[in-house]
């Protein structure tokens, strides 16, 4: 039943049942209400693969997830996004409190969230009493997070693995034990933050000019940090140079502050401003000042006058790790959201005598948003529950996800035509938040850089060649002319990194990108053919041999002096088959 007023041009000459129809608001649900778990045929894939004999035990929750982020986390976001984070910074004695006051959606939602989430500790053991991997549900929760508000993603995930992880190794009892509490319901409590960026530059850390001097036992903080996410946590690591340190990265070290002393008095934690961001609202950005802010050192102690052994930046950076997976999962989940969003759209709005998803070149868009959408999925799912994890993998993964993130929103607001460019339409938010993903954990570039240093300290590509060998062995039978093109792909990438290493250093550099988007093009491509393997074993279905046939024809095959527009149109023919296995509107 429709909630609007009849008005006086819904009755002009020219109108009528028909056109009418074309904007009757309630035909334009999209994914808000929906349960995102039973409409994501590609989720419960997946979660069949990595969970095997423990999804029967899992689906009900995973159903209830999908309820619960397709349903209020998605309110809550939309309500947060309109009503941010403010400042309190004095009292009414003007004295400088630095309180980050958090809209009531927000608290909502990370109240929820929390309490259900599935890397809580108490889920965590219920799930292996009843012998059932935790880790694929994780890596679930996170991925339907994400369409519904990165922003809150990254309020409740960053740095807590980081904090709880080098606090337990370094720190002392009295402040491990402050520690546990504040992260008894987990890492995801929101209670972290990682602060390492500053004026002098952020991807240049050498730079940095925060500085600690030792106190005792512990260490008097003082700097200034530019872009700081989670301004409201309680618990954070803070890149700092100990005073008599080398003044390059080498003189880096990670140090712990706390909101609080460990008397109980407030901390030396003062808050400049909010960042006034073009997306992720519901995560409060800021400029932090430490006044002589209690720290303590989060490296081993053996060389003090430098502030540890020297390898604290680096040992905090193979933790970073972790963490671009998971701006990588938020890039997926703005894709896929986008993708949903970009369906439900095309599937009810009509034009030229048919619906969109009915139009030659609309089915073209959507098959290609659904095909590069589960490439990323498979990558991003490798990354997190591959073993063992690939030195080489996040960085590849984060580059091709992160900017996908941003290109499919673009898509979704283009395919929405001037409503996507409407705030009162989802996609335009999507589109702020995904903006960030690029930079947050390193841009494009630095990502490249990591893939050099770990092809040159650590020959990081071998395994990375053995894991995509691996993958095509598993590919279904009957498309082997696929599963050839990958394999010679495979050599190809092995001959372009011999031949890179040959390269001067500043054209070997300057080839970097187009090296890595070449690893990312083959990681994807092996990737969906080993899920094809699976669903021919698993169901007899070809669908995912269709995915990554479409996948590599694109992304690897030579489009010869045509450029492909004489290649098969399955992405034509078979439209249907790749829609209906992306998305599912359960009760259509």
């Amino acid at each position: 039943m429709a909630s609007y007023l009849i008005e006086p041009f819904d009755r002009l000459p020219f109108g009528g049942a028909d056109k009418a129809r074309r904007y009757a608001t309630e035909r334009y649900q999209g994914a808000a209400g929906l349960n995102w778990y039973d409409c994501d045929p590609t989720l419960r894939f997946l979660m069949r693969r990595h969970l095997g004999d423990g999804f029967g035990w899992a689906e009900p929750r995973l159903r209830e997830l999908g309820a619960l982020m397709g349903g209020p986390v998605n309110a809550w976001a939309e309500e947060t996004d309109r009503n941010p984070p403010r400042l309190e910074k004095y009292d009414r004695w003007g004295r400088d409190v630095s309180e980050v006051v958090m809209p009531g959606s927000f608290e909502a939602a990370r109240r929820e969230l929390v309490a259900t989430s599935f890397t809580r500790p108490g889920f965590v053991a219920e799930a292996k009493a009843n012998g059932v991997d935790p880790a694929p549900l994780g890596v679930a929760w996170s991925y339907l997070l994400d369409q519904a508000d990165i922003g809150m993603a990254c309020a409740l995930g960053t740095g807590g693995d980081m904090v709880v992880g080098l606090t337990e190794l370094f720190a002392p009892d009295e402040v491990k034990e402050r520690v546990r509490e504040l992260f008894a319901a987990g890492a995801f409590s929101g209670e972290a933050a990682q602060m390492l960026t500053e004026r002098s530059g952020g991807s240049d850390l050498g730079a940095l000019e925060s500085t600690a001097t030792r106190d005792g036992d512990a260490w008097r903080l003082n700097g200034f940090k530019w872009f700081a996410s989670n301004a409201n946590g309680s618990a954070f690591v803070v890149l700092a140079k100990p005073e008599g340190a080398v003044d390059g990265v080498r003189g880096i070290a990670p140090f712990l502050v706390l909101r609080e002393r460990r008397d109980g008095t407030r901390n030396g934690v003062r808050i400049r401003r909010l960042k006034d961001k073009l997306g992720t609202r519901s995560v409060a950005s800021a400029e932090i000042e430490f006044t002589d802010a209690e720290a303590f050192l989060l490296a081993p102690a053996s060389s003090a006058g430098e502030g540890g052994d020297g390898k604290g930046l680096a040992r905090m950076m193979e933790l970073t790790n972790g963490a671009r997976l998971g701006i990588s999962m938020m890039g997926l989940g703005c894709a896929r959201r986008s993708l949903v969003e970009s369906l439900c759209y095309t599937r009810a709005r009509e034009a030229f005598g048919a619906s969109l998803d009915e139009q030659p070149l609309m089915r073209r868009k959507l098959a290609e948003m659904i095909v590069e959408t589960e490439a990323v999925q498979a990558l991003v799912f490798d990354g997190y529950l591959g073993r063992p994890r690939l030195r080489v993998g996040a960085a590849l993964i984060k580059l091709r996800a992160a900017r996908l993130g941003v290109t499919a929103a673009s898509d979704a607001i283009e395919i929405h035509g001037g409503n996507g460019y409407i705030e009162q339409w989802p996609v335009a938010r999507i589109l702020r938040d995904a903006q960030v993903n690029p930079i947050w954990e390193g841009g494009d570039n630095i990502l490249c850089l990591d893939v050099r240093r770990a092809i040159e300290r650590s020959d990081a590509h071998e395994p990375f060649l053995d894991r995509l060998t691996e993958a095509v062995a598993n590919a279904p039978g009957g498309d082997d002319a696929t599963a050839d093109l990958v394999n010679e792909r495979i050599g190809h990438v092995r001959e372009a990194i011999e031949k890179w290493r040959t390269l001067d250093r500043t054209t070997a550099e300057a080839r970097l990108y187009p090296l890595a988007q070449y690893m990312a093009d083959v990681y994807a491509a092996a990737l969906l053919l080993e899920q094809a393997g699976w669903e021919r074993a698993g169901s007899g279905a070809d669908r995912k041999a269709l995915v990554a046939r479409l996948y590599a024809r694109r992304h690897l095959a030579d489009a010869g002096p045509l450029r492909a527009i004489d290649a098969p149109a399955e992405d034509l023919d078979r439209f249907k088959d790749l829609a209906d296995g992306a998305f599912v509107h359960v009760g259509e």
